[in-house]
């Protein structure tokens, strides 16, 4: 019953909201993603309960930036938990170590390239070089991916030219910044439905708010996994 192509995130208080929530979901999802937020409040244990107890799939979103050999030794330690996604910063720097750190384990390593709620006003007060961040995105991209990530994380709406590059075939796209049609956007700026990402090229969605604050969230999951489909024989 569940596409894995769904990656619900888990940005709830702590472990226990967690896990109601995948309990409620039930069979309806086999993919979840565990955030920085979580991390204080029991995130690996989940990560670790969900991947061993229950068989699902597990995608860690820390985001690591820092010196090389910080971002290796951190990815090896994550890496003994067996799961299937990690996000660093995609400076290629950070993506090398990181492959240095998965080495060995079946964990993916996807670079960030321009967080989807970042728009070109922001780009400018954090002092980021000058252009649209369209470009900038496929050039982080392509960087990304030269130094050895299994893919990238992008807005549904460069999907399709990241997808175009040559460094990207046989690569990932995970895209957060997915929302349903009718539902609020909360603090992403740069979105689409969950049929205009998958028929623009990405290989999982990635959706909280939509999902957990829906009275049904099982209901909700279900809802976007059909659309998923119907995008995918159309």
């Amino acid at each position: 019953m569940s596409d894995d192509r769904l990656i619900v995130a888990l940005d709830v208080p702590n472990v226990l909201a967690g896990m109601d929530l995948a309990t409620r979901l039930g069979d309806a999802v086999s993919f979840y993603k565990i955030g920085l937020g979580m991390l204080t409040g029991g995130g690996l244990a989940l990560a670790n309960e969900l991947k061993v107890e229950h068989g699902k799939k597990i995608f860690l979103d820390m985001k690591f930036f820092d010196i090389g050999a910080t971002v290796e030794a951190a990815v090896r330690g994550v890496a003994q938990f067996d799961l299937d996604l990690l996000t660093v910063h995609g400076d290629p720097h950070v993506v090398r170590a990181a492959r240095e750190g998965a080495a060995g384990s079946h964990m993916k390593i996807l670079a960030v390239t321009i967080l989807t709620s970042l728009d070109r006003d922001d780009l400018d007060a954090s002092l980021i070089k000058a252009g649209n961040i369209t470009d900038l995105v496929q050039e982080r991209a392509g960087r990304a991916l030269e130094a050895g990530a299994d893919g990238v994380i992008a807005s549904p709406q460069e999907a399709a030219l990241i997808r175009a590059l040559p460094e990207a075939k046989g690569k990932l796209i995970v895209t957060p910044g997915v929302r349903p049609v009718g539902t609020a956007l909360g603090d992403q700026k740069r979105v689409a439905t969950p049929a205009q990402a998958i028929a623009d090229g990405v290989d999982h969605i990635v959706v909280g708010r939509p999902i957990w604050q829906a009275a049904d969230p099982r209901a909700a999951a279900l809802a976007i996994t059909a659309e998923m489909a119907s995008s995918q024989k159309s």
